[in-house]
């Protein structure tokens, strides 16, 4: 059952006057799913040319809930500064600063970083993440060599596990999988997130590549 649709766009530096990458998240619901539980969230955020995180807005409406959080990445006070507000209710839920490394990613800046590395089945690095609201050192591991078939089409890929749930960065109960191309572009053509009642597993595959 096709449950929603999701976009991602990311914006390279372009001339002297960039200050970055720019990214930006769509998810919908759709079909069935979407007339029981609506869901229209929208995720962007600002990297640095180098790929750390500047600054994050994520406006998510779900059924009758809607919030906005925004996070700002310090770099050189080594602080981030999370504020999420109930638009409902117009208060603030959360309110919160914590220590973080010069050099942080949000989850998609960690995508896009793990993109520009070469790490082989059986090797596994340690990747400086943060959602606002905790900082943690997860582990990334490369697990095998893999070939996908999407949309008629095969891909050779790298399967990688991101240990990001369980505690880690989302206490959510779960494994969290991306499928690179073994090659130079490692574009990411399967993400699956495996989440442990009531979700299930949740799969997203390339459906085509827009340059630009």
């Amino acid at each position: 059952m096709k449950a929603g649709r999701i976009r991602l766009e990311v914006e390279a530096p372009a001339g002297e006057r960039s200050s970055g990458w720019q990214t930006r998240l769509q998810l919908e619901s759709a079909g069935l799913v979407s007339a029981i539980y609506k869901v229209d969230n929208l995720y962007t955020s600002s990297l640095s040319e180098d790929l750390c995180a500047v600054s994050s807005l994520l406006n998510a409406h779900e059924g009758s809930r809607r919030r906005e959080t925004r996070v700002t990445f310090d770099r050189e006070r080594k602080i981030a500064s999370y504020l999420e507000r109930d638009l409902v209710k117009d208060a603030v839920v959360l309110e919160k600063e914590i220590d973080i490394p010069g050099c942080v990613h949000d989850v998609v800046g960690g995508l896009a970083y793990l993109r520009t590395l070469r790490v082989e089945p059986g090797q596994s690095i340690q990747v400086p993440m943060s959602d606002g609201k905790k900082s943690v050192s997860a582990q990334v591991n490369s697990l095998r060599r893999e070939q996908l078939k999407i949309n008629n089409k095969v891909y050779k890929t790298v399967c990688f596990e991101a240990m990001l749930f369980n505690g880690v960065l989302y206490r959510r109960q779960g494994r969290l999988f991306v499928w690179l191309t073994d090659d130079e572009r490692r574009l990411p053509v399967q993400i699956q997130a495996r989440i442990k009642f009531p979700i299930g597993t949740i799969t997203l595959r390339l459906e085509r590549e827009e340059t630009t």
